[in-house]
This record gives structure tokens, C-alpha cells and sequence, in this order.
């Protein structure tokens, strides 16, 4: 019979392919254990350990720059950057300028030419130099701009993003949080009620070379590539909305409100751009509500390939039935809705009455609907008792069994979290390291 020997094989007599490939398919946390066995090990491990960075202040940005060599930087793809300033007692402070705020973002971003995702989360505008990086991230093809601060006195200004969106070649999702207005588009605003924060001195953020001057909100719609566009916390009454051009095939919006507004105001907004994008809108999420019953008309409706429509949890229940009912000319197949634990008796009811709307008018009304999805926002703050909780599970069950009865899916539980960059990433990117003795960057949790 013939013998069989096995012979060992040590990590380090791996082929360098061999190693990238294992530790490729780690988890980052996994990887950086793994990294910590020695000097070699950590160098295979750069790539998994720097593919996903998280950076929540700028001192902590600081020590990234100094502390991690740049040769790391381009192994970056998913990067989430704050340059919130606090001090020991958490309270937030301006003791870094605007421009070594940009100087330090540029470093980084010219460094890292293989990011895909970014967060940039700034408190207030950033010098205009920070545009011109943006031309080179070729890969980048989701980018979430936010601002941290209070909008009345940190405003972040519509002109600088729209030129940092317009300026990123391949951008495809775009999310915007609280951003300003600026009084070069927006001088009906000024001196009226009620008051809307206005940027003023951002007129030296220089023409576009194809949007020119034109760098109002409306003019994220001239952005070819663009898919995805989320825009919240922001004013949206820009009348452009309506006019501008539209060059993109955008598949997926979802529109908040302006709490300096009322919700009239929002409504007609939301209704404007939902005109405007509509065509190719095959995913809308809502925060006001509907009442132009043009919707409701298959023939006639702007949103002809609407698919899936979710409604947030800021969205006023009482409208929950008119709203749906005035979007009935789409395609909708699933309707989700999000709501805070003290809602979801209101919205389950709200629900049930919609359905009963659909029951009385027919087989042809919201046709192609299959799924109704309930999502439960937790309420940390919130008391509850036993009582509450059971007439909760009692209208959930109310709801699930009229979907069954009407051969619908439906599913109701907490909201997970987005694990995407709109909201940061996971818990499990890398901190701001800090030098070790040994010369390799030590990571701090």
C-alpha cells in the first residue's frame, strides 16, 4: 500500500497573493487581530484594516495624518470624516481655521484616490479649495455632505456642495443634510416670515465648468451620473425645481422637509420635485404629504415607474391614507413606513384604513401592490407600560392578518440601523491610530 506524507506549510512561506486573498475574505475586526501577530502579518493586513476608516473630530484627524504612514492612505475606500472641534467638556468650539480644516481634508482626499464612499461631516462652510480634490476621486461613487453645527450660526453653503457634486466624475448617490441656502439664490427670502438661514460671502466659490454660476440646489439634477439623491433637513423651495433641466436618470429620492417652514410649504415643495424627477423614480421616501391628486391618475401621473414608497417616521399620520391613495396612478408594489414607538397603534390603524379604501374601490386600485412594511423606531426616552405595549401588539396583529386576508406580505419590527455611509459606517472601521514602540500603528477602540 503506498504511503502518504502531508508536509506543513507556515504562513510566511505563503505566496504574498495567497496572504492578501485569506485575509481579504476577514472581517475588519478579525483582521486586525490578525494584523497584531507581527511587522509582516501587519503589512499584508493594511489593505482589510484601512479599507474602512472612521474619523470623529478633527484632532482625531490630526493624528491620522501624523501618525499613519501615506503609504496606507490609498488602501482607503470607505472613509467617514467629522471635523466637529470639542473641547473636554464635549461642547463644541471653532479653535481650528477654515482653512487648516481644508488643508487637512485635502491631505487626506488627494492621498486616497481609491474611495468609493465618503462622509464628509462639517461643522459649518470649508474653504473653497476643498472643491478641487474631488476632480481626481474617479472611483468615488457615493458621498454624504452634512453639517454638524447649528445652521443659523455655522451655515454650510448650497454653492460650495453643488460644485463638489458637480466636480466628482462618476458621483451616483448623493446625500445632503442640512445644508443653506445662499442669498445669491434665494434673495426672496431675505427679510420675510418666517426666517430661513441664508449663506452671504460664498460668492467666491468660482463658476462651475459646466453649471457655470448656477450653483443652486435644483442644479444637482444637471449631474448625469447621478442615481440616488437624498436631501434632508434643508429648505427646498427654490422654484428652479421646476425648470432646470434635468440630466440625470435618477432611481431612488428620498426628501425630508424644512423645520423652518410649515408643512404646507414642504408639501408643494415635495410635490414640485416629485414632478420634476419623476420619469425614472422607481424609489420615492416621503417626510410631507401628497394632495395633487394628478398623482393618483395612471395616465397622466409623473411618477409612472414608481415602485417602492416609504414614508418616514416624521410624515403626519393623519395624512398617511389621503397620501397613498393620491399616489395610486404608480406602480407601487411595497409601501414601508417608519414610525416611533408612541405611533404605531395610529399608523396601523392608519393603514387599515387605507386597505378598506382599497377593498371599496376595486381590483384596479393599487394593483400591483404585494407588501406593507411597518418599521418601529425606538424611543429611548419613552415609558411605557404593559398596557401600552399589548394594544402595540395588538394593532400589529390586526394589520398583519387583514394584509393575509388580502394575500399581502407584511412585516413589522424595530428599524434596523443603515449600515451605509448616509449614516456612517459600521462600529467596526478603523479608529485613529497612534505609533507604537515596534513602528506600527497602533489602533485605538
Amino acid at each position: 500500500m503506498a504511503a502518504f506524507t502531508t508536509t506543513s506549510c507556515s504562513w510566511h512561506t505563503l505566496p504574498n497573493e495567497i496572504k492578501f486573498a485569506i485575509v481579504a475574505n476577514l472581517d475588519s475586526v478579525d483582521a486586525r487581530a490578525f494584523s497584531k501577530v507581527d511587522l509582516r502579518t501587519y503589512q499584508v493586513c493594511v489593505p482589510t484594516v484601512f479599507k474602512t476608516v472612521r474619523i470623529i473630530s478633527m484632532e482625531r484627524l490630526d493624528g491620522f495624518l501624523n501618525n499613519v504612514p501615506r503609504t496606507y492612505f490609498p488602501a482607503i475606500q470607505e472613509l467617514d470624516l467629522c471635523t466637529r472641534d470639542n473641547d473636554s467638556n464635549g461642547q463644541e468650539v471653532n479653535s481650528y481655521h477654515p482653512q487648516t480644516k481644508a488643508d487637512a481634508i485635502i491631505s487626506l482626499l488627494l492621498a486616497a484616490p481609491r474611495l468609493t464612499k465618503l462622509a464628509l461631516r462639517t461643522t459649518g462652510s470649508l474653504d473653497r479649495r476643498i472643491i478641487a480634490p474631488f476632480a481626481y476621486l474617479t472611483e468615488l461613487r457615493h458621498l454624504t455632505i452634512a453639517n454638524c453645527s447649528e445652521e443659523e450660526r455655522c451655515p454650510l453653503s448650497e454653492r460650495l456642495v453643488v460644485s463638489i457634486a458637480a466636480t466628482t466624475p462618476n458621483l451616483e448617490e448623493l446625500s445632503l443634510d442640512k445644508i443653506t441656502r445662499s442669498v445669491l439664490h434665494a434673495r426672496e427670502l431675505q427679510g420675510v416670515y418666517p426666517y430661513v438661514p441664508l449663506v452671504m460671502g460664498d460668492e467666491d466659490i468660482p463658476e462651475h465648468p459646466f453649471l457655470g454660476s448656477d450653483l443652486s440646489l435644483p442644479s444637482l439634477l444637471r449631474i448625469p451620473t447621478l442615481k440616488k439623491l437624498t436631501i434632508r433637513d434643508t429648505h427646498l423651495g427654490d422654484a428652479r425645481w421646476a425648470t432646470t433641466p434635468v440630466a440625470c436618470r435618477l432611481e431612488v429620492m428620498d426628501l425630508g422637509s424644512c423645520y423652518h417652514e410649515t408643512e404646507e410649504f414642504n408639501r408643494i415643495c415635495t410635490e414640485r420635485i416629485m414632478a420634476a424627477v419623476g420619469p425614472t423614480i422607481d424609489e420615492f421616501s416621503l417626510a410631507t404629504s401628497v394632495s395633487d391628486t394628478v398623482f393618483a391618475k395612471p395616465s397622466v401621473t409623473p411618477l409612472p415607474r414608481l415602485r417602492k414608497l416609504h414614508i418616514s417616521p416624521f410624515f403626519p399620520v393623519d395624512s398617511v391614507v389621503e397620501t397613498v391613495s393620491n399616489l395610486a396612478g404608480s406602480p407601487i408594489e411595497t409601501l414601508s413606513l417608519q414610525c416611533y414607538e408612541e405611533d404605531v397603534v395610529d399608523v396601523c390603524s392608519a393603514l387599515e384604513d387605507f386597505l378598506s379604501v382599497r377593498v371599496e374601490r376595486g381590483p384596479e386600485f393599487y394593483a400591483k401592490l404585494k407588501q406593507i412594511d411597518v418599521s418601529v423606531v425606538a424611543n429611548e426616552h419613552a415609558d411605557f407600560d404593559a398596557e401600552e405595549h399589548e394594544e402595540r401588539v395588538e394593532a400589529t396583529k390586526r394589520l398583519q392578518e387583514f394584509c393575509r386576508d388580502l394575500q399581502l406580505t407584511s412585516a413589522v419590527g424595530k428599524a434596523a440601523v443603515d449600515p451605509g455611509l448616509i449614516h456612517g459606517p459600521s462600529q467596526n472601521s478603523v479608529s485613529t491610530p497612534q505609533k507604537s514602540l515596534d513602528g506600527r500603528p497602533r489602533l485605538l477602540f
